[in-house]
């Protein structure tokens, strides 16, 4: 049985360490490497061993009770959460390491939301009990105070609380645990509560000691179970890219169902080779199969997110997390600006939320980034890949837009010899729900391959508000209408309507600035929470009562990352070192000073020519320019 399971973790809450126990213990590796050390097998990257943190998720693979399972370590920091979040969408169980000493972190919330949005079932293990400063007991509640009530803790399979447990969940279990059960019946039942996501199992040891990692898997391996068919037809997802040392680009997949073969086609591409990776590492093979991770390699259309058969792929809905800054790139060597563009986009297919852009109006190119360390990395990304010496700007805050009420644009494209019109309902989302689309277009009025084209146009960029020119967010694009020429219709002409359509809705509604908030917990000494407190409220933040640690107390809250994101610093300096605090992305929510913020940054909508809420129409052989306040007068579609 292949079982793809990832370890997810806040920073320094011991993974990595956790995942070598996992490959020493199968085999896979003769001794256990260290962080410390700059040993371990799955932190293999240069940049990754000097700063003793993961960057990059790594894949390994080892057999354990006659499954095969394929592991990802995930990176714990902040900063490079998009990258677990990609991992995450493949996974078929989870496992959430948990300090003993520091327990649930901002973080670690986070991470368990993105869980539960792509039911994943989820497994913890309480790390470091080895250390006189670790409390099981105060971990425990943490997990069913911040995560999920619907835990459990045991020591074994045959731990009566488990049965208990799985009895409260289960009717049919519940009749054999008052009649009699046995370990079988634990598992059977069990394993489906689990995997229904009702309830979740809580074990302890430590990864650096040894302790209680093989008793921990010896359950773990008893509680899952997947369900492939390999005999089905081929489907597979694409999670994340990378390129060899010798400038290969490998296409980590994970197959959904059936298999794909060494020389078969995807598309109009072919496959060159298949390789299962082990840490730095890999084996070729000629079939992959359901459930496993698999590299492709000789793909290039394949990009991160797709999910694809042979005959084609399309891409999934958007990912949660997006990057809340974005930093300006100064070259220092004098490479071209062009040069430095193309390798910054190997890194964007690699990391696509960089999102790097080229702005005319400033000749700057900018990269999105999702806190202070990933622009440090890839400036040494760039420096050791493409030989190029770059130095990242201060960070800024990245804005959203969107709108308040539903508005109908129109996009009119007729210059001579061209033709296409579209008629967009723009409705407004919850937070944080990223771009949708619908056709309610019937394939009478426009044909399929038309409105295809038009669904394209609306996800192969970020269409940019009015107000700061900052990307749209959190909106449905609804295809009301749409109208084509038998002979003067070209694919482009829908791009150009599309584009025109939206921002001509946007002239006419109702528009409102967004700016990112960080979660945080701020862990200080008692006299320290009144300054604190009156700092968040500064920075308008919010925040509920103190907690009492043990003489240490938390604040937790959320604030703008616009405020928030220099005050560990100042936070450091009062209190002498002993105060800490940890953020986490926590979405985008309404600016509440967006007049001030708007008038900062200064866009001019007008000057804005590659993002026009015009529209071009044809009369007497020649196109003409309307501008949007005309263009529902003269709309086809409205006729």
């Amino acid at each position: 049985m292949n079982k793809v399971i990832g370890i997810l973790a806040h920073v320094d809450a011991g993974k990595t360490t956790f995942c070598e126990n996992l490959l020493y213990n199968s085999g896979i590796i003769r001794s256990m490497g260290r962080v410390d050390r700059k040993s371990s097998f799955m932190d293999n990257n240069s940049i990754e061993q000097e700063r003793g943190i993961t960057i990059f998720a790594e894949n390994g693979v080892f057999d354990h009770g006659g499954n095969t399972y394929y592991i990802t370590d995930t990176p714990g920091h902040m900063d490079f959460s998009a990258e677990t979040e990609r991992a995450l969408c493949v996974l078929d169980y989870a496992v959430m390491i948990i300090s003993g000493t520091d327990g649930v972190q901002a973080h670690t919330v986070t991470l368990y939301r993105l869980l539960q949005k792509y039911g994943i079932p989820v497994f913890f293990f309480i790390n470091k009990t080895d250390l006189a400063s670790a409390d099981t007991e105060r971990a425990v509640e943490d997990i069913r105070r911040k995560l999920t009530e619907d835990v459990v803790y045991i020591t074994s399979l045959e731990d009566g609380a488990l049965a208990e447990f799985i009895a409260e969940r289960d009717e049919d279990f519940m009749d054999k645990y008052f009649s009699g059960y046995g370990t079988d019946d634990v598992v059977q039942y069990g394993s489906k509560v689990i995997k229904e996501g009702k309830g979740s199992v809580v074990m302890s040891g430590s990864a650096l000691a040894s302790q209680g990692i093989e008793e921990f898997f010896d359950v773990f391996d008893a509680l899952t179970f997947t369900e492939y068919d390999s005999g089905k037809e081929f489907m597979g997802e694409v999670f994340k890219i990378r390129h060899s040392p010798k400038g290969e680009r490998l296409v980590y997949i994970k197959v959904l169902s059936g298999s794909i073969a060494v020389k078969e086609e995807i598309g109009d591409e072919k496959i060159n080779e298949i390789r299962i990776y082990n840490g730095a590492g890999y084996t070729m093979t000629g079939k992959a199969e359901a459930g496993q991770i698999a590299v492709l390699m000789g793909i290039k259309n394949l990009k991160c997110g797709h999910v694809f058969s042979r005959r084609g792929s399309e891409k999934r809905e958007e990912y949660s997390l997006v990057s809340p800054l974005e930093a300006g790139v100064r070259i220092l060597d004098g490479t071209d600006s062009a040069k430095c563009m193309e390798c910054l986009k190997v890194l964007e297919e690699e990391e696509p939320c960089l999102a790097v852009e080229y702005r005319k109006a400033t000749d700057e190119i900018v990269v999105r980034t999702m806190g202070s360390i990933q622009p440090e990395i890839l400036e040494r990304l760039l420096k050791e890949r493409f030989s190029i010496d770059v130095a990242f700007g201060d960070t800024k805050v990245q804005y959203r837009e969107t709108i308040k009420a539903p508005i109908v644009g129109i996009g009119h494209y007729e210059p001579l010899r061209h033709y296409a019109e579209v008629q967009l309902e723009l409705m407004p989302l919850p937070r944080n729900s990223g771009i949708q689309y619908e056709s309610q277009c019937h394939v009478d009025e426009l044909a399929a391959n038309y409105q295809s084209l038009i669904r394209t146009h609306i996800f192969e960029r970020e269409h940019k508000g009015i107000l700061t020119g900052s990307p749209l967010t959190d909106i449905k694009y609804i295809l009301k209408k749409g109208r084509a020429h038998l002979k003067h219709t070209e694919g482009g002409d829908f791009r150009e309507a599309v584009y025109r359509g939206i921002r001509q809705g946007l002239e006419k509604a109702e528009n409102i600035l967004l700016e990112p908030f960080y979660s945080f917990e701020i862990y200080i000494n008692e006299e320290y929470t009144g300054r604190v407190m009156t700092d968040i409220k500064k920075m308008r933040g919010s925040f509920g009562p103190p907690e009492n640690r043990k003489g240490i107390y938390a604040i937790k809250g959320r604030g703008p990352v616009a405020e928030f994101m220099g005050y560990s610093q100042e936070l450091m300096s009062f209190t002498k070192g002993t105060g800490s605090i940890t953020l986490a992305f926590d979405g985008y929510e309404q600016c509440s000073i967006a007049d001030k913020v708007i008038e900062e940054i200064g866009y001019d909508k007008g000057a804005d020519k590659e993002n026009t809420s015009c529209s071009v129409f044809c009369k007497k052989g020649a196109g003409y320019t309307v501008n949007w306040y005309e263009v529902d007068e003269l709309a086809h579609t409205l006729r």
